[in-house]
């Protein structure tokens, strides 16, 4: 079974010891852009690249080294409310990278040399993404909903908020952010509990930080929806991003949101893509997502589109969206959707990394141990009429928002 120990000072540890050929470690920190302000947003982001680019101990090519070296993969992520550094080796490496990850995490040297040249990195990162229109879409409908909090900011901040950033900002920000109380190590795969315990607590159990600071709680549905917001790029096909602002994960109506957001797209089956892409031939792609953070939530549909079609999909969207709202869904496609749900969770939950990802970020959010059952038995439980009522309480026009990203206009 799963099991959960806090340390002395604070750091929480969490393991899953399973039948596997591997072992999954992450570090998970309630620190991302969320966390931030206009004038460091971005700073979350530019420290996970920072933590690759060596310790007092280490080189930047020995950390990469000692993980793929051994067949294993290693990587980070930043989000709205954390950031996570893992990696996936081979069961016999499991020491490895806890004293790897643990020396990132610790002794990050954030030298002024690849300080400069990881800067111009990730401009060069924000550049891609600047052009990909599903991205473009994605980033403006994010900020339209959410206009008065940092949840509506760029992830990766802006060439404008990086560019006065020096080396002693980031070690100011991890020393106010990276506390053990902010920590949790999660530990998944085929290893010995006792002994991967005693491997964290030599590592981090030690350190004596001050308490997190109180994190900033900008008031994420402040300010109503901007309604509509356009871009234009050098393209050939419309992307649509329509997006509903809604309640955060700990609601509890989240499981009827996560099975009406299934069944209007996700996969092949859902709604959506039959109407849209099946019976119309609208869209080559489209799809739903329905995401949580702590306080607010935000549910999406997104599609790529012939700009001479966008209005008869936009029309067919709202008519699927409109059916959900007014009229129950089948028992049959109740259960279906159910079981797709289940089903892939139980599937994604047989690999390591996927196991440590749930319990930290579910670590994360509730301050406690989830078990893979809660999840299942609050899909299980949702009823025709939960999922009616969600959608009337999700789909609303003062939640609403609109973005595309449009080919320009030739000019003569």
């Amino acid at each position: 079974m799963p099991h959960c120990e806090t340390l002395p000072n604070g750091l929480r540890i969490v393991t899953v010891p399973c039948e596997a050929e591997s072992v999954a470690v992450g570090l998970f920190i309630a620190s991302g852009s969320r966390h931030e302000t206009a004038r460091t947003a971005g700073i979350s982001h530019f420290i996970e690249h920072m933590l690759f680019k060596g310790t007092p101990t280490r080189k930047p090519i020995d950390i990469s080294r000692a993980i793929e070296g051994r067949g294993g993969m290693f990587n980070a992520m930043t989000g709205e409310e954390s950031t996570c550094y893992y990696a996936h080796l081979p069961r016999e490496y499991l020491a490895e990278a806890v004293d790897i990850l643990t020396d990132m995490y610790l002794h990050a040297s954030i030298p002024a040399d690849e300080f400069d040249r990881e800067k111009q990195v990730i401009i060069e990162e924000l550049r891609m993404y600047a052009d990909e229109p599903d991205s473009v879409a994605m980033e403006n409908l994010q900020r339209s909903l959410f206009p008065k909090s940092q949840l509506g900011a760029s992830v990766g901040g802006t060439p404008d908020s990086l560019a006065p950033m020096r080396p002693t900002d980031l070690r100011r920000y991890i020393r106010g952010h990276y506390l053990p109380s902010n920590t949790i190590a999660v530990i998944a795969g085929d290893f010995d509990p006792g002994a991967a315990v005693a491997l964290v607590r030599a590592a981090l159990g030690g350190i004596r930080r001050a308490s997190a600071a109180r994190p900033r709680t900008d008031r994420a549905l402040a300010g109503r929806p901007v309604a509509w917001v356009s871009a234009e790029r050098d393209i050939n096909q419309t992307q649509l991003a329509l997006g509903y602002r809604t309640f955060g994960i700990r609601d509890p109506r989240k499981y009827a949101a996560t099975v009406m957001d299934a069944i209007l797209g996700r996969g092949m089956s859902s709604r959506l893509f039959q109407e849209v892409r099946e019976k119309r031939g609208l869209s080559y792609d489209i799809g739903s997502r329905m995401q949580f953070f702590g306080d607010a939530g935000m549910f999406t549909v997104t599609a790529g589109l012939d700009p001479a079609k966008a209005d008869r999909a936009l029309a067919t969207v709202d008519r699927e969206l409109a059916r959900i709202r007014e009229r129950s869904v089948s028992a049959v496609e109740l259960r279906r959707t159910r079981d797709f749900l289940v089903g892939n969770f139980r599937l994604g939950h047989e690999r390591v990394t996927n196991k440590m990802f749930f319990y930290g970020q579910t670590m994360l959010a509730f301050g406690r141990l989830v078990m893979p059952e809660e999840q299942v038995e609050g899909i299980r439980a949702v009823t025709s009429a939960d999922v009616k009522a969600v959608a009337g309480a999700i789909l609303r026009d003062s939640a609403r928002s609109l973005s595309w990203v449009i080919p320009r206009a030739k000019r003569a």
